[in-house]
């Protein structure tokens, strides 16, 4: 569940007896190259970005507090493509790897863990930037305005405690799946098995559904209060024909959210959607699911990099020596 999928101790049995047995077809072996294009790709995006920042770290001796919102995104995104990449490999190519009763409990929960804490620290993210850029004369609003920077450690602990408990709570789910002896194959798509599930894991799967809405809706107010925010902005300097880069600045603005929104909403009807249909039935719709779910990290650091000046200077500068290298090796004149 939630990055790995929890089966039944009867599979687990049966993948006992065979260990060596590959279970290919060419549908898992489609999905294995897409993730794996993906999840690869995925990987060295964040890669950069959690280089850049390390070495500016080294340089100034000190990170500003969208910096550690960054560093911290981009290593639990790392840490949750290669869990992905791994579940849905060997799901696919050796299931008998990973149904077994250790391994499943450990991995389904760190799996878990790292999921949540990208989910988390992008909604973190997200209320950083409201809150900076957003310009509001509310008390309440200036006081965190003024005392943000001093709050991002403690958002970020609570991320990781939000997420560490998701994960404890995935463990305990899956020891209890086996310990119980459930006969069916796998406890995603709890609308079929709902009558052979107790409330135990209806409970658990509320929980999990729960930490879902919570960072989206996160990311839902801290959106829609930006963008309010830039567009009455946006009016004002309108209604005294200012334009200037600053007007420009807030249409490319206001277009970034509304993109990231999009993005937002797609990626967390794709996580209930999860919840509700099961992984293991082979159709356009699963497909589709685990293509969007591992493809969401990459491009949204992606958007990430290049809305980020500093960022997106260094990926500028790495390309170009790069072509210009290539050049150089492939000009017959040099």
């Amino acid at each position: 569940l939630l990055g790995t999928q929890l089966c039944s101790p009867a599979r687990t049995m049966e993948a006992s007896r065979c260990p060596h047995q590959s279970n290919v077809t060419s549908y898992g072996a489609t999905i294995v190259a897409i993730i794996t294009l993906e999840a690869f790709a995925g990987i060295w995006i964040n890669a950069f970005i959690l280089c850049v920042l390390c070495i500016g770290w080294v340089k100034k001796k000190t990170l500003n507090s969208n910096e550690k919102i960054l560093l911290f995104l981009s290593c639990s995104r790392i840490s949750h493509l290669c869990f992905s990449w791994v579940n849905h490999f060997l799901s696919r190519m050796y299931p008998n790897y990973l149904y077994v009763h250790p391994t499943l409990k450990l991995f389904s929960s760190f799996a878990t863990f790292f999921k949540y804490s990208s989910l988390w620290f992008s909604a973190c993210l997200c209320v950083f930037y409201c809150i900076k850029i957003a310009n509001f004369r509310n008390r309440f609003f200036i006081c965190l305005k003024v005392k943000i920077d001093r709050m991002v450690p403690w958002l970020l602990l609570g991320s990781m405690l939000s997420a560490l408990t998701i994960g404890i709570v995935i463990y305990d789910l899956a020891e209890t799946a086996q310990r119980n002896n459930l006969t069916f194959t796998c406890l995603r798509n709890f609308w079929e098995e709902h009558t052979r599930m107790d409330n135990h894991f209806f409970s658990s799967l509320f929980f999990i559904g729960f930490g879902y809405a919570a960072s989206f809706m996160a990311v839902l107010f801290s959106a829609v209060f930006l963008l309010f925010s830039l567009w009455r902005h946006k009016r004002t300097m309108q209604t005294n024909s200012t334009k200037d880069l600053s007007m420009e600045a807030h249409i490319k603005a206001i277009k970034s959210i509304l993109s990231f929104l999009v993005m937002y909403t797609i990626n967390f009807v794709c996580l209930i959607l999860t919840i509700i249909y099961n992984i293991d039935n082979e159709n356009t719709m699963t497909l589709l699911l685990s293509i969007y779910l591992c493809a969401f990290p990459g491009v949204h650091s992606l958007i990430l990099i290049f809305s980020n000046p500093k960022l997106e200077k260094s990926l500028i500068k790495i390309l170009s020596c790069i072509f210009s290298r290539g050049h150089l090796y492939f000009d017959p004149i040099h």
